[in-house]
């Protein structure tokens, strides 16, 4: 398999495959959304049909329930899991603090609810996910569809007393239509260039009426694995204040990840 994947392949699949070692028999695990995330779950599927792993699987989306279905894992919902122990997502940016922007795959409603309802979270990223300050990527919000207009005036308004460098957003569109959320709701993309105060940002984003949730994950991720074209992985985990890099083996492959794409 590794042979056939690009070098930002290879670093979302060596980043998936160090943080499915911190899954353990029995557990009740979050499993985020998007390109990266994917990878993390067909790791566990091989892991469920290979090892005997036991676990039950939280989605974050729909379609990640599909494919945690399809390669084995049981699901089950939060409300039937009450708490979990471990969630692993992929994020859009995160900074030196691991403060993550989250949403890129519009599932950022579900996987925030998930991650907080966790004890521990750990994000799974290639290399060029880290930054200095977030905001390069542009920062999702969950709107609801009444008056989306309105709240997306009153947002830009509200940037002008942020410590941002851009005030614009637009709606997310799939295709001709607004792209809807799980929840039934639209995205709005604000581009904010850098964001000198994610913590501040998120709070006053949050208290206007017709925002749902905020893509700036604050506080919340404890582990990153962050994955490298070559191979190597490196560990950082905020709380213990430890990084560690080491080398995950590529093992030639033709069973869960065969019709794996981005």
């Amino acid at each position: 398999m590794s042979s056939d994947l690009s070098p930002i392949d290879k670093a979302k699949f060596v980043a998936a495959k160090r943080a499915a070692e911190f899954v353990e028999d029995g557990m009740r695990v979050g499993l985020g959304t998007g390109s990266t995330a994917a990878w993390l779950v067909r790791c566990l599927g091989e892991m469920v049909r290979d090892e005997g792993l036991k676990i039950r699987g939280v989605p974050t989306s729909t379609r990640t329930a599909q494919l945690a279905r399809e390669v084995g894992i049981e699901v089950i919902s939060l409300d039937e899991a009450k708490w979990l122990d471990l969630t692993i997502d992929g994020a859009d940016e995160f900074d030196g603090e691991l403060n993550l922007i989250k949403g890129g795959g519009g599932a950022l409603l579900q996987e925030k609810i998930v991650a907080t309802a966790s004890d521990q979270m750990i994000v799974i990223a290639d290399i060029g996910k880290e930054v200095e300050h977030l905001g390069t990527f542009p920062l999702p919000i969950e709107v609801i569809p009444f008056g989306w207009q309105t709240t997306q005036a009153l947002v830009e308004e509200t940037l002008i007393s942020m410590d941002v460098l851009g005030r614009t957003s637009t709606l997310r569109m799939n295709g001709d239509h607004p792209f809807v959320t799980d929840e039934g709701n639209h995205i709005l993309d604000l581009h904010l260039g850098r964001i000198g105060n994610p913590r501040q940002l998120a709070l006053v984003i949050n208290q206007m009426p017709g925002v749902v949730e905020n893509g700036l994950f604050i506080d919340i991720c404890d582990v990153v694995v962050i994955g490298h074209g070559d191979g190597k992985v490196t560990v950082r985990d905020i709380n213990q204040g430890t990084t560690a890099t080491e080398r995950i083996d590529f093992v030639e492959s033709d069973n869960l990840f065969s019709d794996l794409s981005d």
